[in-house]
């Protein structure tokens, strides 16, 4: 028969048995959170990385590849860099247009923006965006965006947009666009040049707001813009170029009341507009 001692001794094994086994459950619980945690940090990521990037121009394979050949060909030092404006002394800024080089088939050349060394950096521009769903007016603002609303105007000017649809419309609570300006339709086109963006950390996209697409990466923002029908929820990566007035809201209400097919889910989000929208014309009328 075991002694007092031998029992004491053995109670004391046991617990320190059972001790060791909730410590190490303890361990593996929290492995187990740590894992989950980093899995949803990762899905959020890459979902909201996909959400944004859909705001560009290359939606196709073949625009993928021009896409990398781009980025090959910048890495390389052959590639031509879209420099930030420079403020000159008289107040107007010197921006620059740079030649897109990446080789995407999609492009259109109709040239550059004149005087890009004088470009006036104060007043709006106005538009008439004309759709067979109804005329949208749109306010461009120099002081804001100068080189973006001379692009804009130029390529007006040069009926760059007329024909042209609207490609993708998104229609979510906090992020809801209607997204035009590649005169192919294919969401990967563009001008035969590109330019940087201009924003601040303050850049926001309330309802009403227009705004430059671009590919995601620095400098690559071209004629693709996005109109906002309700306040946007996107980090401040894309040029807010001016507004679109109250009847041109009406008009996109309408459009997104209609939905999209949802041919560019589950990324980048939306689709083409079920309500087909073509731009018959795009004017600068002051």
């Amino acid at each position: 028969m075991p002694t007092n001692k031998q029992r004491r001794v053995a109670a004391q094994r046991r617990l320190q048995r059972q001790l060791e086994r909730r410590a190490e459950l303890a361990r593996k619980r929290r492995r187990n959170l740590l894992v989950v945690v980093t899995v949803m940090a990762v899905v959020l990521v890459a979902g909201a990385v996909a959400l944004v990037a859909g705001l560009g121009g290359d939606d196709d394979d073949s625009a993928q590849a021009a896409a990398s050949s781009s980025s090959a060909a910048a890495t390389e030092g052959t590639e031509a860099t879209a420099a930030p404006a420079v403020t000159n002394a008289d107040g107007t800024v010197t921006c620059t247009y740079a030649p897109d080089t990446s080789g995407n088939p999609n492009l259109t050349d109709v040239g550059t923006p004149p005087d890009p060394a004088s470009t006036p950096a104060s007043g709006t521009v106005q538009l008439l965006m004309s759709t067979d769903q109804g005329d949208v007016p749109l306010t461009l603002d120099r002081a804001k965006a100068p080189c973006a609303a001379a692009s804009f105007a130029f390529l007006a000017s040069q009926r760059f947009f007329d024909g042209s649809t609207c490609h993708r419309e998104v229609n979510q609570p906090t992020f809801g666009v209607l997204q035009c300006g590649d005169p192919t339709g294919t969401g990967s086109g563009g001008p035969t040049y590109k330019f940087a963006e201009e924003v601040t950390p303050e850049t926001t996209y309330p309802r009403g707001t227009i705004a430059m697409a671009n590919s995601g990466t620095p400098g690559s923002t071209g004629s693709q813009f996005f109109l906002c029908f309700v306040d946007t929820d996107l980090p401040p990566d894309y040029t807010a170029v001016g507004t679109v007035d109250e009847a041109g809201l009406a008009v996109l209400d309408t459009i997104a009341a209609a939905g999209n097919d949802g041919s560019f889910e589950p990324s980048p989000g939306g689709g083409a507009p079920n309500l087909p929208v073509t731009i018959t014309s795009m004017t600068v009328v002051a």
